[in-house]
């Protein structure tokens, strides 16, 4: 949707990007997919996991042809536009790789700075919604400062939508979000919540959140550690954060050079996305 939408917000053919916006959802799709195997995530928006109602093996082999048929719809792409968005989709792609490896290794890391955490969801989240926006742009023939201020639109929406995510696992409503509450915590994520919890509790309630990481009884572990996220207002630290980068994706794209009637729908659904609470 958001290639599209840049595509037909620069006055580009729409008709002409559909098979770059498919590539670019069978590729979320296949992240999609690995990581909930690398997760031992069990629900996906609200359904058995791929490797839970099919295998394990049959669960990455669905992944790697999806893959497959990404680069398939992108070779649909007119010649002059195929080498730069195939340049973005393949540095993407290298990105949410790179990513995804970050937040497996803060998992066995005692502590991950605010900084380290934000470059993490930048690779693993917002560097799609961004190249998604890019592509757009570059198939409509935007031109160059256009594509990079578009992009920065999606990337600073990215980080404050990942953000968001994490808040929602915290505390969200597990009927909307589609998936179990508090399973971030029970993997032990360096998520901005933990780290922000970290930096800000006094001595005894760093122990205890350390001590929480080797719980087994998952329901303490989540209720407890909420526990002290509540005593440390952390919800509302971390929305605001949220806030603040959301104000700067608006900022990129207030300063594309074309009509705001043109950035209308775009706007709208960066507020929707922002908004959302599943």
């Amino acid at each position: 949707m958001l290639l599209l939408m840049s595509c037909d917000m620069f006055g580009g053919d729409v008709h002409q990007a559909l098979d770059s916006a498919f590539a670019i959802e069978v590729f979320h799709n296949f992240t999609l997919v690995h990581d909930d195997i690398m997760d031992a995530a069990e629900l996906r928006r609200g359904n058995p996991a791929v490797h839970i109602k099919f295998g394990v093996n049959k669960g990455i082999l669905a992944g790697d042809v999806m893959l497959s048929y990404a680069y398939q719809y992108l070779c649909s792409l007119q010649a002059d536009k195929l080498a730069p968005v195939l340049q973005v989709f393949n540095q993407t792609a290298i990105e949410i790789m790179e990513g995804q490896q970050m937040d497996i290794d803060f998992e066995k890391r005692t502590e991950v700075t605010a900084g380290e955490y934000l470059k993490m969801i930048e690779y693993k989240t917002s560097v799609l919604l961004a190249a998604a926006l890019k592509i757009g742009a570059i198939i409509a023939g935007a031109d160059e400062q256009s594509r990079d201020l578009v992009y920065s639109f999606g990337l600073k929406l990215g980080l404050s939508f990942q953000i968001t995510d994490d808040l929602l696992d915290t505390f969200g409503d597990g009927s909307k979000v589609g998936k179990k509450i508090g399973g971030d915590i029970l993997n032990n994520k360096k998520t901005l919540l933990l780290i922000t919890a970290l930096n800000k509790a006094s001595h005894a309630q760093r122990d205890q959140l350390f001590l929480l990481m080797n719980e087994q009884n998952e329901d303490k572990k989540i209720a407890e550690t909420i526990r002290i996220f509540d005593q440390l207002n952390i919800r509302n630290l971390i929305e605001n954060k949220a806030e603040e980068l959301f104000a700067e994706a608006l900022q990129s794209l207030d300063s594309i050079q074309i009509p705001d009637s043109q950035k209308s729908s775009l706007k709208d659904l960066a507020y929707k996305i922002r908004n959302r609470d599943y």
